[in-house]
C-alpha cells in the first residue's frame, strides 16, 4: 500500500500532513530497533553505491532461457550524483560484480543499489536485485537473491534498493517476505524499497533529493517525504514520486 500517496477526500495527500514509517509486523519492530545500536557501535563511515550494472542472462525458471536486461543510463547517473553526496567512487557497469559488491556490503555504512529488481511473488526469496556477472557461468550469476541476503551479516545503518518491485514478495500473516525482510534479518535497520515498477527519471531525481535532505535532517522517514514533496512539484502523478517506502528506523 503506497500510504504516502493516500488521500483524503478533500484530496490531500497523506504525506502532506504526515511523516510515514513502517514495519511489516511488530516482531520486525523490536527486531530493527536492538539492529540500530548495534550498528551505531559498529561506527562504519564508507558508503557503497551501486549503479546500472553490465546486464547478465537471468531467468527465474531453471531450465528457461535466459533473457538480458536493458541497461538504466539513468541509474548510473543516479548512482554517480549520490557518490558525489556521499563522498565516495560508485561502482559502475563491469565493475560492479556480484562477489564485489557482496564483499564489500559487509563493511558499508550506507548501501544504495540502483539497478533492476527481480520480483518472486510465488517463493519471496528467489527474487533479488541485478548485478554485473562473475563469468563462473553458475545460473543466474549476477543475481544477488534475497536468500542470499538472508544469510548475510550486514552493518549498514541504511540500505536503499534504488529498483522496480524491491518491497513486493510473498504475501504471509507476518507479512511479505522478500527482499525488506532479507535485508532486516541479515542485520540492516532501516531499508527504502519500491511498491511498484518506478520510472527512470524520476527515480533518480527523487533518490538524490532523498541524500540531500538525509544530510539536512538525519531523520531517513523525514528525508524521504520532504524529497517526495519536492519532486512531486515537477511530477505530480503518484506513479513518479509515491512508489518508494522506509521500512525499520527512522533515526
Amino acid at each position: 500500500m503506497p500510504f504516502a500517496a493516500l488521500q483524503d477526500p478533500d484530496g490531500t495527500y497523506l504525506i502532506d500532513r504526515h511523516t510515514i514509517l513502517t514495519a511489516p509486523a511488530i516482531q520486525v519492530l523490536a527486531s530493527t530497533q536492538a539492529q540500530q545500536q548495534q550498528v551505531r557501535q559498529a561506527n562504519l563511515q564508507e558508503p557503497l553505491v551501486i549503479g546500472d550494472p553490465t546486464m547478465p542472462p537471468l531467468s527465474l525458471v531453471p531450465g528457461e532461457t535466459a533473457e538480458f536486461l536493458q541497461p538504466l543510463p539513468g541509474a548510473e547517473q543516479e548512482a554517480i550524483a549520490i557518490a558525489n553526496l556521499l563522498d565516495t567512487a560508485p561502482l559502475l557497469g563491469d565493475a560492479a560484480t556480484k562477489s564485489a559488491v557482496v564483499q564489500q556490503m559487509p563493511n558499508a555504512r550506507i548501501i544504495h543499489l540502483a539497478t533492476h529488481g527481480i520480483l518472486d511473488e510465488s517463493q519471496g526469496l528467489n527474487g533479488g536485485v541485478v548485478l554485473a556477472a562473475d563469468g563462473t557461468g553458475e545460473f543466474n550469476d549476477g543475481l544477488l537473491t534475497a536468500a542470499e541476503i538472508a544469510q548475510m551479516d550486514l552493518n549498514a545503518d541504511l540500505v536503499v534498493l534504488s529498483a522496480c518491485n524491491t518491497g513486493q514478495g510473498r504475501i504471509t500473516g507476518d507479512g511479505v517476505i522478500g527482499l525488506s525482510r532479507s535485508l532486516i534479518l541479515a542485520g540492516v535497520p532501516s531499508v527504502v524499497v519500491s511498491l511498484w515498477a518506478v520510472p527512470d527519471a524520476p527515480t533518480g531525481e527523487l533518490m538524490v533529493e532523498f541524500y540531500r535532505q538525509l544530510e539536512q535532517t538525519n531523520n531517513k522517514a523525514q528525508a524521504l517525504r520532504q524529497a517526495m514533496l519536492n519532486i512531486r512539484e515537477e511530477y505530480p502523478n503518484p506513479i513518479a514520486w509515491a512508489a518508494f517506502t522506509l521500512i525499520g528506523e527512522a533515526e
